[in-house]
């Protein structure tokens, strides 16, 4: 299970994704756990799908 406070990094573009922010603009609040984001989720930056995000190791 992830802690709330976890990142996730696009592989493609690099955007992050913080647990502990959410994401407004798609409707997923904080502390929204990675999990726990829709599987069609795409990221707002490059349009990647969710499966090309990996934990934020640089925390």
């Amino acid at each position: 299970m992830s802690d709330p406070t976890e990142s996730w990094m696009c592989g493609v573009c690099g955007f992050e994704y913080q647990e502990s922010e959410g994401w407004a603009d798609s409707d997923i609040p904080p502390h929204t756990r990675w999990v726990d984001v829709p599987d069609d989720w795409r990221c707002p930056q490059c349009g990647a799908e969710k499966d090309k995000f990996e934990p934020n190791e640089s925390e």
